[in-house]
Parts: C-alpha cells; structure tokens; sequence
C-alpha cells in the first residue's frame, strides 16, 4: 500500500482525504436512513386506532415526535388539528407542510457532501493526472533523458486518475441511492399525514 502511495505521488492525499470522508459519510448514511428508524411498521396504525378508540388526547404528542420522523409528521398533523380544531382542510395543511419540509431538509443531511465528493474526486484525479504529465515532459527535457522521472510521472498519471473514479462511482451510486430513498419516504410520510388528517377531520364531523 505504501508503495502505491509513494508511486502516486502527492496529489493522491487529497483523494485519500476524501475517500475517507466519503466512507465515513456514506456508512452514517446506510445506518441513519434505515426504515425501522425513519418509519416504524405500524405506527400510524397504532395512532388512528386510539382516535378510534376515543382516546385521542392520552397520544403523548412529545414522544410521538422525538421518536421517529414519521411520528414526527404525525405529531405535527395532531398538533395542527388539536390547535385549529374548525378550521378549514387547506389551512391545517399549510400548518403541517412546514413541518414536513423541515423533516425532509433533516433526512437530507449530509448529500450535499456526498454529492460534492462524487463530482470533486474526478477533477483531483484529473489534477493528480496533469501533475504527473509534467513530470513526464520533465523527464524529457535537457539534454539526457531521465527514466525513473518519466516512471514516477506515468505513475502520477495513471494512480491519480483511478483512484480519483474508484472515490466518485461509489460515491455517486450511493447518493442516487440515497436520495431515492428520502424521496421514497417524503412521499410516505405526505400520505400518512393526510390519511391521519382525514381521519381526525371524519371524526370531528
């Protein structure tokens, strides 16, 4: 591995920076993003049978929101409903978009880094690549060649650039990945807020 890195150079340390990063991230990522912990099975169920049952107001709306962000987009929506009980469908569903957004802006974390690394990699490659073809012209000017210059500068060129993709397809792929499934539970979450809204307003008639 040592000897990678000597033969790459040092524009492979940025790189090496940013994979550690990206792992990092990434690995956060794949743990914090998991269903049980973003949407619990049967939590919205678990909800609409206390209004069923009557018991509307023993749901302990702090622990509802702290505990997930599905429960936090319940809570919003009971909290919305229990503070304007008459008002009007439209206006209580202004009142919960906000809270939504902030939900889905908190799922968001840490894309924008991932997404930055996936585009950066390439160009550090690409600059690891042009600082390894000036040791290559290097190596070539004077008037005796030097062959463990142009080794070196070759080395640069090739380690750089590799390495430079290996960091940005992962990458890349995981935040594709990722931000499918944010989207995947933003939607989630707009239709059990309605489904729940639906349900409270059916109850209040």
């Amino acid at each position: 591995m040592f000897e990678i890195l000597e033969a790459a150079g040092w524009p492979i340390w940025p790189l090496l920076i940013c994979s550690v990063i990206a792992t990092a991230l990434i690995i956060e990522r794949f743990y914090r993003l998991r269903t049980p912990l973003i949407a619990p099975k049967g939590l919205l169920d678990a909800v609409l049978a206390k209004i069923d049952q009557g018991h509307a107001s023993s749901i302990d709306i702090h622990a509802l929101q702290s505990g997930s962000p599905l429960g936090a987009i319940l809570a919003a929506t009971l909290k919305a409903f229990n503070q304007q009980p008459q008002a009007k469908e439209q206006e209580i569903r202004e009142e919960i978009e906000l809270e939504g957004k902030l939900i889905a802006h908190e799922l968001e974390r840490f894309q924008s880094a991932i997404a930055t690394i996936a585009s950066a990699a390439p160009l550090l490659g690409l600059f690891g690549t042009v600082v390894g073809m000036i040791d290559i012209f290097g190596s070539q000017s004077g008037v005796s060649n030097n062959p463990a210059q142009l080794a070196h500068g070759i080395s640069t060129a090739l380690y750089n650039t590799a390495f430079g993709l290996i960091i940005a397809i992962p990458s890349l792929i995981c935040w594709r990945y990722f931000r499918t499934q944010i989207d995947t539970f933003v939607l989630s979450f707009e239709g059990s807020s309605e489904k729940l809204l639906k349900h409270l307003i059916r109850n209040r008639a």
